[in-house]
């Protein structure tokens, strides 16, 4: 087909938008974070999670598609809007309405590329069961960078996040997730120096 004959398509300028749209937007920050920031933080450590799984247990996940499906968890956003947790999941109904804007939002994402590659991007912002295996890491990374963001706060002296790093470590434990809980015990105490401090190790 020739570039004239060719249709434009607002995906990925639609896609941009992402660093438009800020996270915690019910509690004080320190210093803002977008989701477009926070999808590469949880790229990551997704992407680390799933090499973890393959060299100390044994696992034969796809640590770049784990990756590529964290880039784009957040997509949805762009259209929804960041719900605060707390509104989210404040009961079954809400989380199930949600969960069905979410879904629209998603096929609407999806409208917004060409058709003849539309198919190449359906199962990476439509999570399916082929993936569950990989969205569990997927979420188990966006938790932990949730935590981090909580752990940075605290240390800038906002205690807003006090709570929410708690709420966010026992989410983390409970997900019983051995390759979340070594990111814990080996990376996050790095968070805690200064620059020097963590180039000196």
């Amino acid at each position: 087909m020739s570039s004239n004959n060719m249709k434009s398509s607002g995906f990925f300028a639609i896609i941009s938008r992402m660093k438009y749209i800020n996270r915690w937007g019910l509690m004080r920050n320190t210093i803002t974070e977008n989701i477009s920031e926070h999808s590469l933080e949880v790229a990551y450590i997704a992407h680390l999670l799933a090499v973890l799984r393959n060299v100390r247990h044994g696992g034969k996940v796809d640590p770049q598609r784990c990756a590529l499906l964290a880039m784009y968890h957040d997509a949805s956003e762009i259209l929804t809007g960041d719900l605060p947790t707390p509104i989210k999941y404040y009961n079954k109904e809400i989380k199930s309405a949600y969960k069905e804007v979410e879904h629209r939002a998603e096929r609407q994402l999806l409208s917004y590329l060409p058709e003849d590659i539309r198919g190449e991007y359906e199962d990476i912002l439509c999570p399916n069961d082929n993936d569950s295996e990989l969205w569990s890491l997927v979420k188990a990374a966006d938790k932990i960078s949730a935590y981090i963001k909580c752990t940075e706060e605290i240390q800038m002296g906002n205690r807003d996040f006090e709570q929410a790093l708690a709420s966010t470590r026992k989410a983390i434990e409970a997900m019983n997730i051995a390759e979340a809980d070594e990111f814990i015990a080996e990376f996050m105490p790095a968070y805690s120096l200064t620059l020097d401090e963590q180039t000196l190790q």
